[in-house]
């Protein structure tokens, strides 16, 4: 027998009225999810450009919300037609929101607020308050002062929605300091927090004067940290990335334990932890050499861990080997079988790996021309070494237009020359954005063409499974490549934000809809 079909979405929906499902968490979702998926694929469904508009200041996007005047101005776009949930009140440049988290109500936590349940913002404004504001209403639930000692300008998830990393801007040395041999002697600092209820873990110094001078074996000659998943990240100018046990480092290196909204006495001046103008003093400062984890060589520090078991992806340290990826097991350095992986392309822009966000421990690999998903599997015979082998290829629609074109010399011979073009030729269709739509269980991928003196894109559903195309969606919009853009594809709807020069942004919102003619030759034949 055949593999057993799926039913269609009228046999789900009578399903699920009549409550055919097993009573695991998830499965009602689920059931929902893949109707829309067929919904989204089918031939009559089309996307249309329902609103387009135009702004001074960056856009952003998360998750059905549009953000506008750094976040001082909210739309939903879950609706047919885009509309305000909220806008708050004018601020000083002083006073404006530089980053933004969305945070989304865990579940099965007792929270201590009845507000706590409901998606919140963290935003960090430009004048270090750290601030917890209602992703519906726009009001200010929490805020906190971080510190008066550096300028915080970058947030970004720990453990995703549990803890966030707050990062300072980089302390760079004046071009007169550096002749008179003066350094900054602080890089950057780290503020970290559990979210809902908000509670301080600690803020950590990378201090340049003392590792440089004191202890060289620590760190060395850093240029950046990062932290992500409880490791601190820390990278050098060698190409050299070493991970730390941020939780070592803390029970280690932490000088005082502080609470928020607690009072502090903290270098002879007295305050509470949190408020202004008092804020949060750097309770983590390293005074001798933590052990690695683990560490490696990049060429620009480029490292990625995932896979199953776990496996890194580098570049070899060296400027020749740029766009040559090596994928080797986490445990001993081995690098896997097939590992080396290098796109044979002639292109202006490098070819891009990495993990698949699906968690199946794939690797997309993504050329001008071509989207390689592979996969690690245990070599046979022997299972302590894996390899990587191809899952599917995606290509792009493209002519062969590499030809022999004659040339006619001064004495009449005639010489035929071959001519290559660039494999991201803009007049051959290129692949600019892949992303991964994980409710839908769909890859996106952006194809851009130049015809005549504009740029023409679409955007393709592929089956996340096999790679097979199930859905091409037009964008309406002319397209230039050398503008930046972000494409993102959520449920049943595809957004475009578009920065052009001089700060002018562009979002272009499209819903999907049911085919008009479709709909109309469907009532005429009733």
């Amino acid at each position: 027998m055949g593999p057993a079909r799926k039913p269609n979405v009228c046999q789900r929906l009578s399903r699920r009225a009549l409550g055919f499902f097993s009573s695991d968490a998830g499965v009602v979702q689920r059931t929902n999810l893949g109707i829309l998926r067929a919904l989204v694929c089918q031939e009559s469904t089309k996307f249309k450009n329902v609103w387009t508009t135009h702004s001074k200041s960056p856009i952003a996007y998360e998750r059905g919300r549009i953000y506008f005047d750094n976040y001082r101005c909210c739309v939903s776009s879950v609706a047919l037609e885009p509309r305000k949930l909220y806008e708050m009140p004018k601020c000083s440049k002083s006073e404006k929101i530089e980053d933004a988290l969305l945070w989304e109500c865990p579940v099965g936590e007792l929270l201590p607020n009845p507000s706590d349940y409901k998606s919140s913002l963290i935003a960090l404004t430009a004048h270090n308050w750290l601030l917890r504001i209602s992703a519906t209403t726009g009001k200010v639930l929490e805020k906190i002062y971080l510190a008066s000692y550096c300028k915080f300008r970058y947030l970004s998830w720990d453990t995703p929605q549990e803890v966030i990393a707050v990062k300072s801007a980089q302390n760079k040395s004046s071009a007169l300091a550096r002749q008179a041999g003066i350094q900054q002697p602080v890089l950057l600092y780290l503020a970290v927090f559990h979210v809902l209820p908000f509670s301080l873990i600690g803020i950590l110094e990378i201090n340049k004067k003392v590792i440089i001078y004191l202890f060289p074996q620590i760190f060395g000659n850093v240029t950046d940290a990062t932290l992500s998943h409880g490791i601190l990240i820390v990278m050098y100018s060698s190409g050299l990335v070493r991970l730390y046990s941020f939780q070592a480092i803390t029970e280690q290196f932490m000088q005082q334990k502080l609470d928020l909204g607690c009072a502090c006495r903290w270098g002879g001046t007295t305050g509470t932890v949190g408020e202004a103008p008092f804020g949060i003093p750097c309770n983590i400062k390293i005074t001798d050499a933590p052990s690695p984890l683990f560490e490696v060589s990049s060429l620009e520090n480029a490292f990625q861990i995932g896979g199953h078991p776990w496996h890194y992806i580098i570049t070899p340290n060296k400027k020749k080997q740029k766009g040559v990826f090596h994928i080797c097991a986490l445990k001993d350095n081995s690098l896997a079988k097939n590992g080396i992986q290098e796109m044979e392309c002639c292109s202006l822009e490098s070819d891009w790996i990495y993990f698949h966000p699906d968690a199946s421990g794939r690797i997309i690999h993504v050329g001008p021309n071509q989207v390689k998903v592979l996969k690690l599997n245990e070599v046979e015979n022997n299972s302590a070494q894996h390899q990587i082998s191809e899952d599917f290829v995606i290509l792009a629609n493209r002519e062969n237009k590499n030809e022999n074109l004659p040339t006619v010399t001064a004495s009449g011979r005639v010489v035929k020359k071959k001519f290559n073009l660039l494999d991201d030729d803009p007049e051959q269709e290129t692949f600019k954005i892949v992303d991964y739509e994980d409710e839908l269980d769909l890859l996106s991928v952006v194809a851009v063409t130049q015809i005549d003196a504009e740029g023409k894109a679409h955007l393709d559903f592929h089956c996340n499974e096999y790679g097979t195309l199930l859905k091409s969606i037009p964008l309406v919009e002319s397209w230039d490549v050398t503008y930046n853009h972000e494409v993102y594809f959520d449920r049943d709807l595809v957004l475009h934000i578009e920065q052009k020069p001089s700060r002018v942004f562009s979002c272009y919102v499209y819903q999907m809809v049911c085919d008009p003619g479709e709909e109309k030759e469907t009532t005429n034949r009733s």
